[in-house]
């Protein structure tokens, strides 16, 4: 069993918080675990990237070659399509269609949500307009984190405890609103994702 994640977005959305949420969970069911990251020129609306490579046996680079991505995870439409020479054949995109304009010449959503529907395998999700209905925007990481939850060779348990370990320096509200998110993201993946570990 092995599992290839690409994170991908700008910065301030939470990409590096899905790889922790991974990792951590990753690590309670006993798994290999290797992630590398790129951060963009400023901290908040620079592009980030993760890779994620989950196993139960040894890894050896923490980076995803070109055309070996299981899925490809992103907080941000147009950012998703940087990495497409990753994603495999049967592979997985996941994105929010919430748009992150941070450059004059920005592509009209049309075409990015057309290039991503191009793929068999999509799920294009609302997700920041779905957190601010539980509160606060900031949660859509956490949406998609749930939508990709069948895909991924981590139990509900596991990523439920990442979720709690991560934020246990925030207050309770801070969690209940991440495990909601997780779950509203589970939910609004179903009928998108038949293939399941």
């Amino acid at each position: 069993m092995h599992t290839n994640i690409i994170l991908s977005g700008v910065g301030g959305q939470g990409i590096l918080t899905i790889a922790a949420v991974l990792d951590t969970a990753a690590l309670s069911q006993n798994l290999n675990i290797k992630q590398s990251e790129v951060h963009g020129m400023s901290q908040r609306g620079g592009a980030v990237q993760s890779h994620v490579r989950i196993s139960g046996s040894e890894i050896y680079s923490d980076l995803i070659p070109f055309g070996k991505a299981d899925i490809i995870l992103s907080v941000e439409p147009m950012e998703l399509l940087r990495y497409i020479p990753y994603l495999k054949k049967d592979g997985w995109l996941v994105t929010d269609s919430n748009a992150f304009v941070n450059i004059a010449n920005y592509p009209e959503k049309h075409d990015l949500y057309k290039q991503i529907k191009s793929h068999p395998n999509h799920i294009i999700l609302n997700a920041t307009e779905e957190a601010k209905k539980l509160g606060n925007s900031k949660a859509a990481n956490m949406i998609l984190l749930g939508a990709i939850s069948s895909l991924i060779p981590l139990s509900e348990e596991s990523i439920h405890d990442a979720i709690k370990k991560l934020f246990s320096h925030k207050s309770e509200k801070i969690i209940d609103l991440n495990l909601k998110a997780f779950e509203t993201g589970k939910q609004l993946a179903k009928g998108f994702t038949e293939f399941v570990y």
